[in-house]
């Protein structure tokens, strides 16, 4: 069986990072699999670039004219929208003469592929929903309801202006895709989402984690790791981060601002800093009478290890979350998790066995989350943590799964 993944990158953001690792876990289960990508950033055998310097000219300026085009829409919603323009010059030919046995979608924006190219894939098809632009408009993240209801006139939010991007990317879905796909979710919450979307609450779904390879990631002793990051022996750690840092207004970095606003006033806890990874410190940070510590831009997984492994806890105050790999990678490093009571983060952590799930954007709750992972940080809850992640999220165990998936698409006993 072989099988070809078509993702924007390999590397970089969360959803390039679980391509490459459903992929690694498929290889070391004896599947023959590859990626392929726009944008190559290692020179991984198994990973397939563009063939030529023309074509990467032509995708990136597919790429600039289609970010032109978005901004027609006047949103309070800054999240990434991707119309997905321009046919593929190649990867269409390309995947439809392969000798793949099924082709697996995932995060193919920034125009790797239009909304027109996926109807004329001849191969089997799954698809990773790493995010909610599968069933939206041009949005990747909502937070109201029209994929739900149909994208109309009469429920276009009063906030936005301007051309209604959003109904027009949905009017061309609708027309393209109209043979139902596998689809895989990472989360039920994802997969709830999907089943109530106009658009595609007919199409299979299965509900698949996101993978980790535990055989490296795993705890490294905490004075090590803070020395190796030159942050003190002394204080409670509370690490954040994204690959976005604390830009994107889904990540909910305002939240835990409030939240260490009330820690502050604490009198329970003392001695507390906050360690930031996904961004260098910026000009003008923002005061929180607290130490704060910026890691930058972490791309690797040793450096993520040790990052992890050097704080106290992981907060996730994110408002949505298609399944959240910073909780499963913490847990794996033995490292408990505070997180909203919301969206995929509901899959990724146990209340009060691997972390605290907070009521939905109740900052009280989420300070007593803090305060009582701190106060119950023993070694049980670090084990817990792991044993969770073993369990759940194990290269072997997801890679069954979405092998079993494949045979059924492609009709394998």
């Amino acid at each position: 069986m072989k099988i070809i993944h078509i993702s924007t990158s390999n590397t970089g953001g969360g959803a390039p990072r679980a391509v490459s690792r459903i992929h690694e876990s498929l290889l070391i289960n004896n599947i023959d699999s590859e990626i392929w990508v726009n944008y190559k950033n290692d020179i991984d055998y198994s990973v397939r670039g563009p063939l030529n310097k023309v074509i990467k000219y032509i995708n990136l300026f597919k790429f600039y004219f289609s970010r032109i085009f978005v901004r027609l829409l006047k949103s309070e919603n800054k999240v990434l929208h991707s119309p997905q323009l321009f046919p593929s010059f190649s990867w269409i030919k390309l995947i439809n003469n392969s000798d793949a046995d099924l082709i697996h979608l995932h995060w193919f924006q920034h125009e790797m592929l239009s909304i027109s190219d996926i109807k004329k894939i001849k191969k089997p098809l799954i698809w990773t929903l790493h995010d909610m632009w599968a069933f939206c408009g041009a949005e990747h993240v909502v937070y109201d309801n029209r994929f739900q209801e149909g994208y109309s006139k009469k429920n276009r939010p009063n906030s936005e202006f301007g051309f209604d991007l959003n109904k027009w990317v949905f009017k061309r879905k609708l027309k393209h895709w109209v043979k139902p796909i596998h689809l895989i979710a990472p989360s039920h919450w994802m997969e709830q989402n999907i089943r109530k979307s106009f658009l595609m609450k007919n199409w299979p779904v299965h509900v698949i984690p996101n993978t980790l390879n535990l055989k490296i990631w795993k705890p490294i002793e905490k004075k090590t790791s803070r020395q190796q990051l030159a942050l003190p022996q002394e204080l409670n750690l509370i690490l954040f981060g994204s690959a976005s840092g604390t830009k994107e207004y889904h990540k909910g970095y305002d939240l835990l601002e409030l939240a260490i606003k009330k820690l502050n006033n604490s009198k329970e806890l003392q001695n507390i800093g906050l360690v930031i990874f996904g961004q260098s410190k910026p000009k003008n940070p923002i005061k929180l009478n607290i130490p704060v510590f910026y890691l930058g831009y972490l791309n690797d997984d040793l450096l993520m290890k040790t990052a992890y492994s050097s704080s106290d806890l992981v907060v996730v105050p994110s408002r949505i979350e298609s399944f959240c790999q910073v909780a499963s990678e913490a847990n794996a490093c033995g490292v408990p998790v505070v997180a909203f009571n919301a969206s995929g983060l509901k899959t990724t952590i146990l209340h009060k066995k691997t972390g605290y799930l907070a009521k939905p954007f109740d900052i009280d709750d989420f300070v007593s989350g803090i305060t009582w992972v701190l106060k119950n940080n023993n070694p049980k809850l670090k084990n817990d943590c792991r044993e969770f992640v073993i369990k759940r999220f194990d290269y072997d165990k997801v890679a069954k799964k979405h092998i079993s998936v494949y045979k059924e698409v492609i009709n394998i006993d």
